[in-house]
Formats: C-alpha cells, structure tokens, sequence
C-alpha cells in the first residue's frame, strides 16, 4: 500500500469519527480509487472508523480487487450487493453507518436497511471523501502536471490539423485517437469542437459541421492520464481574424490571466470568479459570459471546489481548479481559454501551457 493511501484513509476515519459514525459506506467508484486503488465497476466500499476497510465485490473482480489494493479484506458478495453489504454490516456489529444521499437512491436505502437489519442507523454524510479529495498531495499533483502535459501536445496536434473542410467530429475523433495513442485510457469528457455560431454554445457537441475559413472555432479537450484529468481549451480562427473578434480575444485572453492572477490561498471562489467577470463587464461583454469561471479537477473532470458567483469556500494549498471565462454571441461563435491551475502556499501553478495568443490558420 502507498503512504498516500493510508494517509487518505486515516484522514477518512477521523472525518468518520469527528461526524459520530461507526462506519461510512462509499458506493462510488473514484472515491474507490481514491482510498484503495480499486478500479472495478461494481462493488461497496466499508470504512470503519476503526476498523480495517472491507470492499464487498462480485466474482468478476475479486481477483482484480486483490491485485490492486492492500490492506483492505476483499468480501466475494453472496447474493446481491445490497443484500451482502447489509450483512456484513451487521456482522460487524456497526450501529451508526453513515452514506451520502446524493449517491444513493431511495430504493437502494431501503434495500439497506432491510438487509443491514433494525440495529443499524444510516445517517446521511454527504461529501465526506470528496472534501479529502479537493486537496490533492503530491503524487496526485505530479499525475496531473503529466496529464496536463499530455493536453497541451494535443491542443499543438490541433493546430497544425484544423483547416476549412474538415467536419468537427473528424477532428474530435483525430484528438481522441492520439490521446489514447500517447497513452491515454481515454477523454475525461466528449472532447468540443465547435465551430463558427455552434462555438456559441458552451458544451456545443461535435458534429458534421466542416469547418470554414474566417471562422472562430472553439477546442475545448481533456485526457485521462493515470486515473487523473486534464481540461484545456484554446480557440482559432481560420483566416485573418478582423478587428472585433481581436478585441474580443483580448478581452478574455485578460480576464482569464486577471482570474489566474487571483488564485491564491485564502482567496474566495467567488473573488476569483470576480476577477474575470469584472474584465469582462468592462469591456461591455459581461452578458456574454454565461457560465461560472471554472471547477475542481482530479480523478473527475468536475468536482468540487466551483469557481463561481457566491461561493464563499476559500481555496487551500493542493486546490486544482480550471479558469476558463469565455464570450459567447450567438450568430456569430465564442472564445475561451481553460488552463488547469494549482493552488500552492504563496503561488499558483499553471499545468497546461500551450499558448494563450489568439491562433490564426
């Protein structure tokens, strides 16, 4: 077992305790992996606030569960999970379980507490994991500078690819096959490419839109890389791009750098989203920006802590957020810029670098 897995797991069982819980039951595959190493798809994770973890599974995984962790008992399930997760409950005589209630259905609770019997009280515990989560340590900050790296060779790879003619969803599935080709285990989202009035819409969809000359288009990608996420996203323009969508340009380019510039401990989501929407607002393209400045990133592509309007949380060293403002007019097409940035004491680390300048092609 790596230290910083036990280290996670110690930091849960104090959070289990300090909530006055026998036990947390985690139901989630990434906070799987983020307490023991497991990477299958089925299976309920025990964590007692003094006991050793218990992670019941089916036969498809008991091998691979053994495999990838230590110091967890692997428990091959005899029925149904539920059925067996409440039995081993019981046989362990835990009386308070905590569980998340955004992660568990109603029907699911109920089968719970049938199997788990009169004598175990569920308390819901949202969140307790994901707040570990939002502090990275330094072998997932090191996994995520690599993943970063891996973005910018693909935003470099799309730069010399993008040209008029070609539809969006062949240069999606270009990106998505060198990702994997570099060593990817995948894309951490539907990679965007969205060109001309569809770069207007912010999660646009790829599609067998060919791609035109004096048009913005809008690359927005991420890779998964050793169980991490990168999230990077540059805009081109293909031809000469006229003096308004420059000036637009300028407008984020500044933005996103002033909202980069506000990333630091102690500094409020809320003034970090500030920062950009107050550049924006002076340039009289305010109304234009449609969505918060940025999320959480690690082992998923959105996870807490959400750069936005009235979110007091104050970020801490080991924090990953993306900052990606953006202008979006319909008709005409949008313009964002996202880099990755970590939260360290007294500095911010931008992981993806490739160039921040307007492209034109």
């Amino acid at each position: 077992m790596t230290p910083f897995l036990k280290l996670r797991r110690r930091a849960l069982q104090a959070a289990i305790g300090a909530a006055r819980l026998d036990a947390l039951l985690v139901t989630r595959l990434p906070n799987w992996y983020y307490l023991t190493g497991f990477t299958g798809e089925s299976g309920a994770l025990i964590v007692g606030a003094r006991t050793r973890p218990v992670l019941v599974t089916d036969g498809r995984f008991t091998v691979q569960a053994r495999g990838e962790t230590a110091g967890v008992r692997i428990l091959l399930q005899a029925g149904g999970l539920l059925e067996s997760t409440g039995q081993t409950l019981r046989e362990h005589k835990f009386r308070t379980v905590g569980f998340d209630p955004q992660q568990i259905s109603v029907a699911q609770l109920k089968g719970l507490r049938k199997a788990s019997g009169p004598r175990v009280r569920w308390v819901p515990a949202p969140g307790l994991v994901e707040s570990l989560r939002m502090t990275k340590d330094a072998s997932e900050i090191a996994q995520m500078r690599k993943a970063a790296l891996l973005a910018d060779e693909l935003e470099a790879h799309a730069a010399k690819l993008l040209k008029p003619g070609l539809r969006e969803f062949e240069v999606a599935a270009e990106i998505e096959y060198q990702m994997r080709k570099r060593g990817a285990y995948g894309p951490a989202f539907e990679t965007i490419v969205a060109s001309g009035p569809r770069g207007a819409l912010p999660h646009a969809r790829p599609t067998a839109r060919r791609l035109r000359k004096n048009e913005l288009v809008v690359l927005d990608l991420g890779a998964i890389l050793g169980h991490y996420c990168s999230d990077i996203t540059r805009t081109f323009f293909l031809g000469r791009a006229p003096a308004r969508i420059r000036g637009w340009y300028r407008a984020v380019q500044e933005a996103q750098a002033a909202a980069v510039a506000a990333v630091k401990p102690g500094a409020s989501c809320a003034e970090v989203d500030a920062a950009a929407r107050d550049v924006l607002a002076d340039q009289r393209l305010g109304k234009y920006f449609v969505h918060s400045t940025g999320h959480g990133l690690g082992i998923e592509v959105h996870e807490d802590p959400r750069v936005a309007k009235g979110q007091p949380r104050q970020l801490e060293p080991g924090n990953v957020v993306t900052i990606e403002p953006g202008v979006y007019v319909e008709g005409v097409g949008g313009i964002r810029i996202e880099d990755d940035v970590v939260v360290h004491a007294g500095r911010a680390e931008v992981l993806t670098r490739f160039t921040r300048d307007l492209i034109e092609i």
